[in-house]
């Protein structure tokens, strides 16, 4: 609030352009046309603009979160895509290096993270979704990870492919069997869960992910400060323009 009052997040403007409108840029720019919105909070508004897109509607959006909200599209899981928040800006290069990335299941992460933190005090870094790696490989992604101990901030846009989709698709079911209705990990209720706490479960079974790096080249927009800040330094800074 305010820029949300009567629309959707994803249609804050940066730069003359809404951040749906940076994110579909980034995809269109490496040849992947093919996008699915995932949407509750005005989503007709979305619907009307944005016709080319395919739609999945999460009717309850306001009781549960990201993690949930992205399997409302299962039914296209079936083969290779990329998956992100609608509230980051990122740039083309990322997604098509996460495109190109030959692991099954790879996280995009953000090398230069504490400098976005430096004078965002309603988003500080504890609230980061930080990761640890090792080998190339993820080895936690938590937001209690330690500053000091972060190798990046997951920028929330991660790819799979069809093997690692399955594995995707098979570790909810199961933890969706077990734990809805319930506290789980970190969340109040499995409905309630992020994404990152799936992944780091699955980490702790033993599946791998990746991860690709960019220093920057990201924002996230999550609040009135975020918004201001990025209206500020996107093109300058991460397009270096």
């Amino acid at each position: 609030m305010p820029t949300t009052a009567d629309a959707p997040k994803c249609f804050a403007e940066i730069a003359g352009k809404r951040l749906i409108d940076w994110a579909a840029q980034a995809f269109e720019a490496n040849g992947l046309d093919r996008i699915c919105f995932i949407g509750g909070y005005q989503i007709e508004k979305v619907k009307q603009e944005y016709p080319r897109f395919t739609f999945r509607h999460n009717p309850e959006w306001e009781h549960n979160n990201i993690l949930a909200s992205l399997f409302y599209a299962v039914d296209l899981m079936d083969e290779p895509f990329i998956c992100c928040y609608s509230d980051v800006l990122f740039t083309p290069d990322v997604v098509g290096r996460l495109a190109s990335a030959p692991g099954d299941m790879v996280l995009g992460v953000d090398t230069a993270w504490l400098e976005r933190y430096e004078h965002r005090s309603e988003h500080p870094p504890d609230d980061a979704e930080k990761v640890t790696v090792a080998n190339g490989h993820v080895t936690r992604v938590d937001r209690k990870i330690p500053e000091h101990e972060a190798h990046g901030e997951y920028i929330g846009v991660a790819k799979f492919s069809a093997e690692g989709a399955a594995k995707l698709r098979e570790s909810y079911k199961k933890r969706h069997a077990e734990f809805a209705g319930q506290p789980w990990r970190d969340a109040k209720s499995f409905e309630k869960a992020y994404k990152i706490l799936l992944f780091q479960d699955m980490i702790e079974q033993g599946e791998s992910f990746d991860h690709v790096d960019t220093p920057g080249g990201y924002i996230e927009v999550d609040t009135q400060q975020d918004f201001d800040y990025a209206r500020t330094h996107w093109i300058s800074k991460h397009l270096g323009r």
